[in-house]
């Protein structure tokens, strides 16, 4: 799978390769996730060495066949997005999701302009929940992962508000009154399928579903993003 043309992409992962080239994973617009080899990127002469990092929107070539692509042209549409802090390690956690959930060369177009957009809106928000959970739940569709956030499973009744429901996998919610980590209230189940959180409590709710939902895809693999996160500022927790 060679690219035509230059392609909208974004390293979510880099590594060295012998003395002067660099592995990357990226996120391309047209082909999903993609593995390039840049020949001389570290090289002393390279003028892609700051350009090839995570959070730089890119215009990237390629050719070949194999799993590993050769990068052959690479333009920076314009300078890295401004990522500090916890709102830093919040999008490194996003790009450490798509590298170990989505399947790779497998276009997701639409997954990507939703990554356009957490990014932007982690490089301009205070608090990076919201625009977590609204990409896990992007994600989560993308996947194929479909809930109906907004009927009772089996009944088809609309969720009301004041309700309880509790979720039950590849089925969907049911009312009822037991209280544990699966049960929902039902103003929650409408603001996942808004991606509108007003409340703490939404929010958490959303954390909690994404969690379970993603769970499956992700394994018993910790995530590193996170680890590094707590082993920063251990008295904190991200929102992953």
């Amino acid at each position: 799978m060679s690219s035509e043309g230059l392609q909208r992409c974004f390293v979510l992962h880099r590594r060295p390769y012998s003395e002067s080239s660099l592995i990357l994973d990226v996120f391309s617009e047209e082909f999903g996730r993609v593995t390039l080899m840049s020949k001389g990127a570290r090289s002393k002469r390279s003028n892609l060495k700051g350009a090839l990092q995570p959070f730089t929107p890119l215009l990237l070539k390629w050719s070949g066949n194999g799993s590993m692509k050769t990068l052959r042209q690479a333009e920076p549409i314009s300078l890295g997005l401004p990522l500090f802090g916890i709102n830093l390690y919040s999008a490194m956690y996003v790009n450490e999701l798509i590298g170990r959930v989505l399947m790779a060369e497998v276009p997701m177009p639409a997954l990507f302009h939703d990554y356009l957009h957490a990014l932007t809106e982690l490089a301009q928000c205070d608090n990076p929940e919201p625009a977590l959970r609204r990409f896990e739940l992007a994600m989560l569709s993308a996947l194929g992962y479909g809930v109906d956030f907004l009927n009772c499973a089996g009944s088809g009744e609309p969720i009301e508000p004041t309700m309880t429901y509790r979720y039950r996998e590849q089925k969907g919610f049911i009312a009822s009154v037991r209280h544990d980590h699966l049960t929902f209230a039902g103003d929650e189940l409408i603001a996942i399928s808004e991606r509108r959180f007003t409340t703490k409590e939404q929010l958490k709710a959303a954390k909690r579903f994404t969690r379970i939902a993603l769970k499956p895809y992700l394994g018993g693999k910790p995530l590193k993003s996170r680890e590094l996160f707590q082993a920063i500022v251990p008295k904190r927790s991200i929102g992953k």
